[in-house]
């Protein structure tokens, strides 16, 4: 018997039914496999297509699955070039910022610098705002001063962020004494600018506790805050030195790099469960800022790349919050600036890292 394009699917099917009993339909079969005449028994027909479907050659099913994925990536593509069209029209429009006035924002780092500045900007706009520092003193006059507002009510913790068991008996005492939190801005940072050989094992050791670990425990005692509520923000700093290595901060450096992979990785745990699009995270990115962390700034640009005013960089970071961004540089340029030149050359972004020329002179000096 000839065999067509079923081959020795065929064949096989013409055994399958002569075991089955078929008996006097192996006539009709064969003539419809010649191509004689159709055969329309229901069974044989499914044997027979699921013979070639099953046995569909590898250099077929190869080209079905490069289709299909060509197709995929089709889709994707019109799908980003409408997201950016979209950001493309919103930067012309008046730009909508979300209310958080009666939002439980809680700061670390509230006793001076960007975290006061920001426990104030949170309670002109109606929140509540509760301020932790280890520092009790500054941490006061920092209520003192919100308190005056008359729009928010202001609270004062004091806790030593870096030990996970303050920060786990904090978030019980908030809870019981003013409310699951619904905002957390992890502000708190230390900053020694010295060369790594003269950093001692101590300095690196407090570094990573103040500014990575204290990250790790605030988030994990009040994330759970935020799931009960079915929504809510958290807000890192990390710093222009979480984007790009400067000399004399290795070990700030370091932290300030583990806080960006903390917080994109915090995000993609988010998205791919439950609270999607639920709780949000946004991830800052100061240059240096007049908050006396930054002992001996070396500027070469003071008129474009000056240290800059605490007051400026809490309202951008409010600003960023309230506009559900992910990553804010400030000024926003360096991060787009830092991106491109990533796809530049080594030897081109070190020139241009030359140019620029601005970091920190050791504090030893």
């Amino acid at each position: 018997m000839k065999t067509t394009r079923f081959g020795v699917q065929a064949i096989t099917a013409f055994e399958t039914i002569s075991n089955e009993g078929f008996g006097s339909d192996l006539v009709l079969l064969e003539q419809a496999v010649k191509g004689r005449r159709p055969y329309t028994h229901p069974k044989v027909a499914v044997i027979m297509i699921e013979r070639e479907i099953i046995h569909t050659t590898p250099a077929s099913k190869r080209i079905f699955d490069v289709l299909q994925d060509i197709l995929q990536f089709l889709v994707l593509f019109v799908r980003i070039l409408l997201e950016l069209f979209v950001t493309l029209v919103q930067a012309f429009l008046p730009q909508r910022l979300k209310d958080v006035s009666g939002e439980i924002v809680l700061i670390t780092g509230t006793g001076h610098g960007i975290g006061r500045e920001l426990a104030l900007h949170y309670a002109s706009l109606g929140s509540t705002v509760v301020c932790v520092d280890i520092d009790d003193k500054n941490n006061l006059q920092t209520v003192q001063k919100a308190k005056r507002l008359n729009l928010g009510e202001v609270y004062s913790y004091s806790c030593d962020v870096s030990k996970r068991e303050e920060v786990m008996a904090l978030a019980d005492r908030v809870k019981a004494e003013v409310g699951l939190i619904s905002v957390l801005v992890n502000n708190v940072g230390i900053m020694p600018t010295h060369p790594i050989l003269q950093q001692s094992a101590e300095e690196v050791q407090r570094v990573f506790d103040v500014n990575v670990f204290s990250q790790f425990w605030t988030i994990q005692a009040f994330l759970s805050h935020m799931q009960e509520q079915n929504r809510g923000h958290i807000i890192c700093l990390s710093s222009i030195a979480g984007l790009v290595g400067i000399s004399n901060l290795v070990p700030y450096c370091a932290t300030k790099f583990a806080v960006r992979g903390l917080m994109e990785a915090l995000h993609a745990e988010l998205r791919e469960g439950p609270y999607r699009d639920l709780i949000k995270t946004t991830t800052i990115f100061p240059y240096m800022t007049n908050t006396g962390l930054c002992k001996h700034p070396k500027v070469k640009f003071p008129s474009i790349l000056g240290l800059l005013d605490p007051k400026q960089v809490a309202r951008r970071i409010v600003e960023a919050h309230r506009s559900d961004l992910m990553e804010v540089t400030i000024p926003s340029c360096l991060l787009h600036i830092n991106n491109w030149t990533r796809l530049l050359p080594d030897h081109c972004g070190l020139m241009l890292k030359d140019f620029i020329d601005s970091g920190v002179d050791s504090d030893l000096i």
